[in-house]
């Protein structure tokens, strides 16, 4: 455009060409601004697992990345490969990268109190899932886990109901680790319903590496120690698979009643089967949405709740196909995990 017709445009608008250039900087100017400033004001949820080796992880995963992505919020997680040296490690760096909130499954509980006294000094909400703190801390958003002391009741009572039926009163015990507060209330109330019902605990064995050959091995062991046991009880998913393979294996399908907690697609068919006799549901993907609902509340002056302990209810081979126990395996493990 030659110099008469900018003169010409710049008459036509009324305006000097220079004085338009200017406000149309000014104008991508505060766009550029506003869209930094939304960027900057986005929050971020970090989700840190124990291992990421182990479903039940993934699947809170899954419900944390679902429920951020409805609260517009970011997501990045990382695994601590069960080591409390790591956690720490992953704690430092998700606040290096400015992250707004933490959601965790602790390796323990007993590795909990250095990571709430770092979080604390930032003023930064986290909330636990699947495995509380450490007795006595408070210094935490929210603790999302199962009933655990009331549900370890309810297995006791119905474990015990189950060996009883097979003639004999005597149970073992697949269990987590001791050093989880989960755990501790698992086994609490079981143990309590074992004694009011009348039925012993021949065996305890804990888990060290939450896998079907580990417990396919513990299962062996202790029906090969202690064959009056007519019911095992579970504590964890992976206990139930290995001990269902040992029964089959020795012919002992349904001789045996098998009990456990969490659930899978290979849990639910093993029921439907009969090969267990049933599952106390624990919502791991129901766990990840809450936990991320309550840091978020927490990040935006909403109510928060520490303690929300999700009941975890008996499901039978009679019992699966019903529409409340199906709303609950959709919070149990998501879609691509497999059937429900």
């Amino acid at each position: 455009m030659n110099k008469r017709a900018l003169q010409s445009a710049s008459r036509f608008s009324g305006r000097p060409l220079g004085r338009l250039i200017g406000a149309s900087a000014l104008a991508l100017g505060m766009a550029l601004a506003s869209q930094a400033s939304l960027a900057a004001d986005r929050q971020t949820v970090a989700y840190i697992a124990p291992s990421l080796d182990i479903s039940y992880w993934q699947w809170v995963a899954y419900g944390v990345k679902q429920r951020a992505k409805e609260l517009g919020m970011d997501y990045v997680e990382f695994t601590s490969e069960n080591s409390p040296a790591k956690q720490m490690d992953n704690v430092r760096t998700a606040m290096t990268r400015g992250v707004s909130a933490i959601v965790m499954g602790p390796v323990s509980s007993t590795s909990t109190p250095p990571v709430l006294r770092l979080l604390k000094s930032k003023s930064m909400p986290v909330a636990f899932t699947g495995i509380g703190p450490q007795a006595g801390q408070t210094d935490y958003t929210s603790a999302v886990t199962a009933n655990n002391y009331e549900t370890g009741k309810a297995q006791g009572s119905y474990v015990c109901k189950l060996a009883k039926e097979r003639g004999s009163n005597k149970v073992a015990v697949l269990s987590l680790p001791q050093d989880r507060e989960n755990a501790q209330k698992y086994l609490k109330g079981a143990q309590e319903s074992f004694k009011a019902d009348g039925c012993e605990v021949a065996q305890i064995l804990e888990t060290h590496g939450l896998t079907v050959n580990e417990a396919v091995t513990q299962a062996n062991d202790v029906l090969t120690a202690h064959p009056e046991v007519k019911a095992i009880y579970g504590m964890y998913d992976e206990a139930a698979t290995g001990a269902a393979k040992a029964l089959q294996t020795r012919g002992m399908v349904g001789k045996v009643a098998i009990v456990t907690a969490d659930g899978s697609p290979t849990t639910i068919k093993l029921l439907r089967d009969g090969a267990i006799q049933g599952i106390f549901l624990q919502e791991a993907v129901g766990q990840g949405i809450d936990a991320t609902t309550q840091v978020f509340n927490a990040l935006n002056h909403k109510p928060t709740t520490q303690e929300l302990a999700l009941k975890e209810p008996l499901v039978t081979k009679e019992t699966i196909d019903h529409p409340e126990a199906q709303a609950t395996v959709k919070r149990v493990y998501p879609p691509s995990a497999g059937n429900y």
